[in-house]
C-alpha cells in the first residue's frame, strides 16, 4: 500500500503484480472498497500490473472536509492523480457501480481520455449516456430502468438515508450479496461498511444531475453486462453502446455483484479485453464477433442460417455430415461475405463424432456464443409402412443429435459463465400430427418439449433456448426424404418448390429468436396457424390429421 495526495484527500493505494506488465487499474462502486476486486485482482496479477485504491471517503482512504469535494471534478481528479502515481503512460481501467460511473465520466475528459488504453465497464452506466436514454428512450424501457433505481431518489433525502445506515442498510447489502451467491468473506463487506456508506451518499447527492455530451472519443469500451443486475437494465445498456465507436457487449449469467459470484469470468474479459487488439471502428452488427455453430449448414435452413449470422458479423462453423456440403458453405460465406467461417464434418447422431466435434470446436475457436441444432433427416409414409430402421435413424438424428448438441456445447456455455443461445429447430409437425409422418412429426415434438425443458433449467445461466418451428419451406428436404409405401418425391419436390418459401426468411426468424430470446418461434403461415389452433383447439388438429389419409397422400406437399 501507499498512499497518494489529492487535495484534501489521501488516497490509499494497493498494487500487485510486476510494473513491467499492462496495468489494470480496478475502480470499486459503492458501498465497497478496494477489497471487493480480491478474487479478480488474485487471477489478474500474475500477468498485469494491478492498481486498486480506495475512494474518497471509502476503506482506508480519507474523507474531504467538505462534503460538497464529492463531485465529479474531485473523483477525477482523484483518478488523475493515482495514474500519475503508479508512473503507467496508459491504463487499462476497469469500473464496477459508481466506479464504473468514473470511468465514463474520465472518457468523457480529453485530458484524461489519453491516459486510458480501454475501458471495461460493469453494473454502472454512465451518468451523460443515462441522462440521454431517459430522455430519448422508449417510454416502457425508461419506466422499468425508473423503478430500478428507486433508491437514488430516497437517497437524496437528507438525514434518513444516514439513520438507515446505522440500522437496517448492513442487514439489506448482506441479505442482497447472499441471494446472488456471494457470500461475506473478510474485507468485503468491509469493517467500514457504514461510514462508507453514508460518505458515499453524497456522491449521488451531488453528481446525479449530470448531463451534456455522452461521446467518450475513440476508447476502446468493453460493456460486461450480468444478466441478473438489480439495477440496471439491459435497454440501457445497449442504448449505451451508441456512444463508443470501438465496442465490445459481452454477457456473464450474474448479479450485480458479478465479480465476486464469477471472478473467473469477469478476469477472463478483462484481461481478454486488455489483451485484444481495438475493436472495429465503423458501423457494429448485431453479432459481431460472436460464435455461432450451425448443424445441417450444407443445404437448406442451415446454410441460409450460417450464412445470416456471418453477415451480421459472426464467426461461423459451418457443420454437416457433408463434408464437401460444408466446405463449399464455409468458403462461399468468405467468397461472398468477407465473413469468417470454417467447416466440419460430424454426424449429429454418433455421441462419439459429437464430442470430438465439439471438443475440437472449443479448443480451435472457444466456446459457441450460439448453437443452431439445425441437422434433420424426413421418412414419409404411414406408421405401418415404417420399419424399426427408420424410426432409429429419424430419431438419432432429429433427436439424438439435438440432445447431443445441447448436452456438449450447454455445459460448455455454463461453465464458460458468460451466457448465450441455443436453438433448436423443430417444425410445424411438432404441434401438428399427420398421418404420412409419424416418425418426423414425433422427433419434433420431443425437440420442441426438450426446448422448453432446458430453457427453464438453462435461463439461471443466462442461456436462452428457442424451438423454431418452420411450416412448409422451399429446401431440398422432399428429395432427401426417405419415403415408404406410396412414392410421392417428385410431387413433393414440386409441391414445396411451388410452396414458394425461402430459407432466409426462415434464417431471419432464428436471427429474430436469438436477438430478444424468444421460447417457440413459427415460421411461415401454417406453421402460426398450426401452432395457434394446436393451443386454441387441439381436437381440430387431430381431425385435420385423419382427414389427411392415405387416399390424400398424393396431396402431401400442399
Amino acid at each position: 500500500m501507499r498512499w497518494v495526495e489529492s487535495g484534501d484527500v489521501r488516497l490509499a493505494v494497493f498494487e500487485e503484480g510486476d510494473p513491467a506488465n499492462p496495468t489494470v487499474l480496478l475502480l470499486h462502486g459503492y458501498p465497497d472498497t478496494h477489497r471487493v476486486w480480491d478474487e479478480v485482482a488474485a487471477l489478474l496479477r500474475d500477468r498485469h500490473h494491478v492498481v486498486r485504491y480506495d475512494v474518497r471517503g471509502a476503506g482506508e482512504s480519507t474523507a474531504p472536509r467538505n462534503r460538497r469535494d464529492y463531485g465529479f471534478d474531485h473523483l477525477i481528479a482523484d483518478l488523475a492523480a493515482v495514474i500519475d502515481a503508479v508512473g503507467s503512460p496508459r491504463v487499462h481501467l476497469v469500473g464496477h457501480d459508481w466506479g464504473s460511473l468514473q470511468g465514463w465520466e474520465a472518457l468523457g475528459r480529453a485530458g484524461l481520455r489519453d491516459r486510458i488504453a480501454s475501458f471495461t465497464s460493469l453494473g454502472g452506466p454512465g451518468l451523460r449516456q443515462t441522462a440521454h436514454f431517459l430522455g430519448h428512450g422508449r417510454r416502457r424501457d425508461v419506466a422499468a430502468q425508473r423503478l430500478k433505481s428507486w433508491y437514488i431518489g430516497a437517497f437524496q433525502v437528507p438525514a434518513a438515508p444516514e439513520l438507515a445506515w446505522g440500522s437496517l442498510m448492513p442487514r439489506i447489502i448482506s441479505r442482497t450479496l447472499r441471494r446472488e451467491g456471494v457470500s461475506p468473506r473478510p474485507g468485503h463487506p468491509a469493517r467500514t461498511l457504514v461510514k462508507d456508506g453514508r460518505n458515499g451518499l453524497w456522491m449521488y447527492r451531488l453528481n446525479m444531475g449530470t448531463a451534456g455530451d455522452p461521446g467518450v472519443g475513440d476508447v476502446p469500451v468493453q460493456i460486461i453486462e450480468a444478466t441478473g443486475d438489480s439495477f440496471v437494465t439491459p435497454a440501457l445498456l445497449a442504448s449505451i453502446g451508441q456512444w463508443a465507436p470501438r465496442l465490445r457487449h459481452r454477457k456473464v449469467a450474474a448479479g450485480h455483484w458479478a465479480h465476486r459470484s464469477r471472478p473467473e469470468a469477469v478476469a477472463r474479459m478483462v484481461a481478454e479485453f486488455a489483451g485484444a487488439a481495438p475493436a472495429a471502428r465503423g458501423p457494429r452488427r448485431a453479432f459481431e464477433g460472436r460464435l455461432a455453430v450451425v448443424t445441417g449448414a450444407g443445404s437448406g435452413i442451415g446454410l441460409a442460417t450460417a450464412r445470416a449470422f456471418a453477415a451480421h458479423g459472426a464467426r461461423v462453423v459451418c457443420a454437416d455430415i457433408d463434408a464437401d456440403a460444408a466446405a463449399r458453405a464455409a468458403d462461399a460465406i468468405a467468397k461472398d461475405l468477407g465473413g469468417t467461417a470454417h467447416a466440419a464434418q460430424v454426424d449429429v447422431s454418433h455421441i462419439d463424432q459429437m464430442e470430438d466435434f465439439s471438443r475440437n470446436i472449443i479448443a480451435q475457436y472457444g466456446v459457441p456464443d450460439i448453437v443452431v441444432n439445425n441437422a434433420g433427416i424426413a421418412v414419409a409414409g404411414s406408421f405401418l409402412d415404417h420399419t424399426v430402421d427408420d424410426w432409429r435413424r429419424t430419431i438419432d438424428v432429429n433427436l439424438w443429435g439435438v440432445i447431443h448438441g445441447c448436452r456438449l456445447f450447454g455445459a460448455a456455455m455454463v461453465e464458460r459463465g458468460e451466457g448465450g443461445h441455443i436453438v433448436n429447430v423443430a417444425s410445424l409437425a411438432a404441434f401438428a400430427p399427420s398421418r404420412l409422418l409419424p416418425a418426423y412429426s414425433t422427433s419434433k415434438a420431443a425437440v420442441k418439449m426438450l426446448s422448453d425443458c432446458l430453457r427453464a433449467e438453462l435461463g439461471g445461466h443466462g442461456i436462452g433456448v428457442s424451438a423454431v418451428c418452420p411450416g412448409f419451406v422451399s429446401t431440398p428436404i422432399a428429395r432427401h426424404t426417405t419415403y415408404v409405401g406410396a412414392d410421392l418425391r417428385e410431387e413433393a419436390v414440386r409441391s414445396l418448390a411451388r410452396r414458394g418459401y425461402p430459407a432466409e426468411r426462415v434464417a431471419a426468424h432464428i436471427l429474430r429468436a436469438v436477438h430478444r430470446n424468444q421460447a417457440v418461434v413459427p415460421v411461415n403461415l401454417e406453421g402460426k396457424i398450426g401452432y395457434a389452433l394446436s393451443r386454441i383447439s387441439p381436437g381440430s388438429m387431430r381431425a385435420l390429421a385423419r382427414w389427411n389419409g392415405p387416399k390424400r397422400n398424393s396431396g402431401i406437399g400442399r
